[in-house]
């Protein structure tokens, strides 16, 4: 089984934002799966498809990002999973804009909803496939910068971009 969780802001009005790469991507997989986002379950959104016979549970919290670790540590208990079986895909500030970096562990970095992640589930020890955002405009706050909408210029590249880590994930997951 794997839990492969995009990380994002609920609210419909952080749909298109920078901090909202990790739903853009599973939403994306979740497409390609033919499978939709329709059970509330341990504070997120999940759909679930079956590759080879196994599960695979695609998950977007519906916490803020700043506390996505409630529900994947729930998301975990429930599905009886361990970290290794863990995925989560998140946008990156320390990435330039529209780089990918997959990585099977490592530190939380600058953001604050994988910080969260690690502290809930007690290990860094897991995969994730982070999507570079690039940094903030000289004089412009990192927060602002995060829940502002991707600019109309950059949405053709970043939509590529989301694609490719939907490609990342499929390969983690053992897509055909």
């Amino acid at each position: 089984m794997k839990l492969v969780v995009g990380l994002g802001n609920c609210e419909q009005r952080y749909a298109h934002t920078h901090h909202n790469m990790g739903f853009l991507v599973v939403e994306c997989l979740a497409a390609r799966l033919g499978v939709k986002f329709k059970t509330k379950e341990c504070d997120a959104l999940t759909a679930k498809a079956y590759i080879k016979g196994e599960p695979v549970i695609l998950a977007e919290p519906q916490t803020y990002m700043n506390l996505s670790g409630v529900a994947v540590k729930q998301l975990l208990a429930k599905y009886k999973c361990s970290p290794a079986d863990l995925i989560v895909v998140y946008d990156d500030i320390d990435l330039p804009r529209y780089a990918l970096r997959v990585r099977a562990k490592g530190s939380a970095g600058t953001h604050n909803g994988m910080r969260n992640i690690i502290e809930k589930i007690g290990t860094e020890e897991f995969p994730r496939v982070r999507v570079g955002i690039g940094r903030p405009p000289v004089g412009m706050p990192l927060a602002d910068f995060v829940l502002s909408a991707v600019p109309m210029a950059d949405r053709e590249q970043m939509g590529k971009t989301i694609e490719a880590a939907a490609d990342e994930l499929g390969k983690m997951i053992c897509l055909p």
